[in-house]
């Protein structure tokens, strides 16, 4: 794969863990942790029925360079579109398909939120 396929440009984002000074955390907002271009390949998507109605999911895969910041990413994270805004939960950690470490892969889906 080039370079030229990385086109969109992906902010990765992590929930914050604040306290209150008494040894009590809470879970945040998310917060940009990096950003890196990508490239989005969407796949076959599905219908889940939600609340009594009915939602489509989009699910997508996120490709990206490996290096330790995308190495770092887990299901619990999301990747915002810094063009569209578009929000991706990532459902599964990167995954080194080539098994040469240079690229790595994760499963996302537009339409749902990210776990918390």
């Amino acid at each position: 794969m080039t370079a030229g396929k990385l086109r969109a440009s992906l902010h990765f984002q992590q929930r914050t863990v604040e306290s209150d000074g008494y040894w009590n955390e809470t879970v945040g907002d998310f917060a940009t942790v990096f950003t890196d271009h990508a490239e989005i390949i969407p796949r076959m998507g599905s219908e889940a029925v939600m609340g009594a109605r009915l939602q489509g999911l989009q699910p997508v895969t996120i490709k990206v360079r490996s290096h330790a910041a995308t190495r770092a990413i887990d299901a619990t994270w999301r990747a915002v579109d810094a063009r569209s805004g578009a929000v991706y939960a990532i459902t599964s950690p990167p995954v080194n398909t080539d098994q040469k470490n240079r690229y790595i892969e994760m499963l996302a889906t537009i339409g749902t939120q990210a776990a918390a």
